[in-house]
């Protein structure tokens, strides 16, 4: 790494993200079926129609990983909860699950890491996608409830709690484009997920408060949307997918409204007396999280709405296919504070790259990762040269993982996992935030 430790002001966060089905194990602990076993055992949907049911086996593991954070000398764990773990049919409580979080909660706090959790990665129990899931109204009422659940017991032991994590994900990619469970292509749908998203985020905030619970954030993530050409048509469709993508999520939360192209477009499609949740889903927050990581390059499309398409950019790319364009990051935190967050803190909750890593004589040399890192993390630190208040950065991710609709293939992490054997092996890049941390 060519930063330190002390290039950032007293107190910033280090950590490192991972999230429940990604890694924990789905089939231990009297886990119910979640909506990702469904999607996963479709076929076409997920590459070798892998799922989570083994994952990483975090569930049995956790002690050793979370020892691997300590050693690499991290603040702060940024894990998720289970809705289908903690609920398995939605509703009601699976005391082993809570449980499990109690147990890794306590040995976070052992080895002095902080605990800062995402109650939703995309865990829906499929109980409730048969009931329609988030296009259903009643789903900003079970999430309140499966919040109460969760935070009555580890409330009081929490550094931060982010209600859910990529909202864009988990309604637009989710229900218009079909890339991720529940695989659906309607607008109608969409748009009804991408209000309840946010109402069942509203709902769990007010919730929160109630229980006294501190450090309440958001997590969006947010891809810088740019022009792929200089006619206006590029311009404009940028600018609607920088709508869809990144300002619609952000603005209901942090001021109550919806961008005016996007009310026009999608007002018909929404649920009726929708403007009367508005005032919910803008409970006030505490912090902001964005998680980060490419750019696209838009052109105007004779196709139905939204009349888009992406352009094949010409930077270097990542395993993912993804651009590197660590300035994104830092015109993200900066527009952010500028026109949403002002004053309150902001934390870089996701970042990192998928790379083509491999093992030779027991070692992972992923320099393309660390580099990676590095041009981010100054990204990070020019914008709090310009007054931005970023408090944190949390690498995504410590394991390879499972990469949702593509299994196993991409790696993520800064510490290999062999799928096979579980075997844990740090990469070069865990070396390097290791003496990073250290300076």
């Amino acid at each position: 790494m060519i930063h330190k430790r002390s290039d950032f002001p007293d107190g910033f966060l280090f950590g490192a993200a991972t999230s429940a089905y990604q890694i924990e194990g789905h089939k231990f602990g009297g886990a119910g079926r979640a909506m990702w076993d469904d999607f996963a055992a479709t076929p076409g949907n997920v590459v070798r129609a892998e799922d989570g049911a083994l994952a990483c086996d975090h569930y049995h593991r956790y002690g050793a990983d979370l020892d691997l954070l300590k050693d690499a000398g991290f603040d702060a764990y940024r894990f998720s909860t289970s809705w289908a773990r903690v609920m398995p049919d939605g509703r009601n409580v699976n005391p082993e699950g809570l449980d499990f979080y109690d147990r890794l909660t306590d040995g976070m706090l052992e080895r002095g890491l902080k605990p800062c959790a995402t109650l939703y990665h995309w865990e829906l129990p499929s109980a409730l996608a048969d009931q329609g899931g988030w296009r259903n109204r009643d789903i900003a009422g079970w999430f309140g409830d499966f919040t109460g659940a969760v935070m009555e017991r580890l409330g009081d032991r929490m550094y931060s709690v982010a209600t859910i994590n990529e909202f864009w994900c988990v309604s637009w990619l989710s229900h218009f484009l079909g890339h991720h469970a529940p695989g659906l292509r309607d607008i109608r749908a969409t748009a009804r997920a991408m209000h309840h998203v946010l109402l069942a985020h509203g709902t769990s905030i007010e919730r929160m408060r109630g229980l006294g619970v501190q450090n309440l954030g958001a997590v969006f993530n947010m891809e810088w949307a740019a022009p792929a050409d200089d006619s206006p048509e590029a311009a404009e469709a940028a600018a609607l997918y920088d709508d869809i993508y990144n300002h619609f999520f952000v603005s209901g939360a942090f001021k109550g409204t919806y961008p005016d192209r996007l009310v026009t477009a999608l007002g018909d499609h929404f649920p009726e007396g929708w403007q009367d949740d508005m005032a919910t889903i803008s409970a006030p927050l505490d912090w902001a999280g964005i998680n980060y990581y490419t750019r696209s390059l838009l052109a105007a499309d004779d196709g139905p709405w939204p009349h888009l398409r992406a352009v094949e950019g010409p930077l270097e790319k990542t395993q993912m296919g993804w651009e590197i364009y660590p300035k994104g990051l830092h015109d993200f935190l900066v527009r952010t504070a500028r026109e949403y967050t002002g004053d309150l803190p902001i934390y870089v909750t996701e970042n990192g790259m998928s790379n083509a890593d491999t093992v030779v004589n027991g070692a992972v040399d992923d320099a393309a990762r660390i580099a990676y890192f590095n041009s981010h993390l100054s990204a990070v630190r020019n914008a709090i040269g310009k007054g931005v208040p970023v408090k944190g950065y949390m690498a995504w991710s410590l394991l390879d993982n499972y990469e949702w609709a593509l299994g196993y293939e991409k790696r993520f992490g800064m510490v290999h996992v062999d799928f096979e054997t579980l075997e844990r092996i740090p990469k070069a890049s865990w070396h390097a935030f290791k003496q990073m941390l250290a300076g």
